[in-house]
Order: C-alpha cells, then sequence, then structure tokens
C-alpha cells in the first residue's frame, strides 16, 4: 500500500471527514533535502471535519500526528496541513 493510501486511510477511519485530499508533492521537493526518488516523502493533505471543532491549531495539528502514528510519521518528510471545521 502506498503512503497515500495510508495517510488517507488512517484519516478516513479517525475522523470521517467531509473533505479528504492527500497530495504527493515529493517531486516538486526534487533536489531539496529529504527528496527520496520514487516520492512519497512531502505530502500536503487537506482536511475538513467536525472533529476539530473547538480545538485549536496546534490541537488539530498534534491530532492528525497522533492519528497517523509514529512509524507513518517517521517514514514522511513533511506534511503540510491545511485542517478545518
Amino acid at each position: 500500500m502506498s503512503v497515500t493510501q495510508e495517510i488517507a486511510d488512517r484519516l478516513e477511519a479517525t475522523f470521517a471527514p467531509s473533505e479528504l485530499n492527500v497530495v504527493d508533492d515529493s517531486e516538486s521537493h526534487r533536489g531539496h533535502s529529504g527528496f527520496q526518488e520514487g516520492g512519497e516523502s512531502h505530502y500536503n493533505v487537506k482536511i475538513r471535519t467536525s472533529h476539530f471543532k473547538g480545538m485549536s491549531r496546534l490541537a488539530r495539528h498534534r491530532a492528525v500526528h497522533a492519528a497517523l502514528g509514529p512509524e507513518l510519521i517517521g517514514r514522511i518528510h513533511a506534511l503540510a496541513l491545511d485542517l478545518d471545521v
């Protein structure tokens, strides 16, 4: 299973989002730190879920990191998050 699919599956299972978009943006970072051949190192994630209601920006980020887990987070060099209700 691809890292992109793992991210999507874990976020879907944890947050049941109304909108979820996971984009592997690795190729645009070719030549930069953390780039790995074959991609799956840099991601942009947009998620909309009522789960975030009343949570601070930091709490939302922590919740996403917890949902992904340390093993998966450890395989990702960069994770840009756009999180809202």
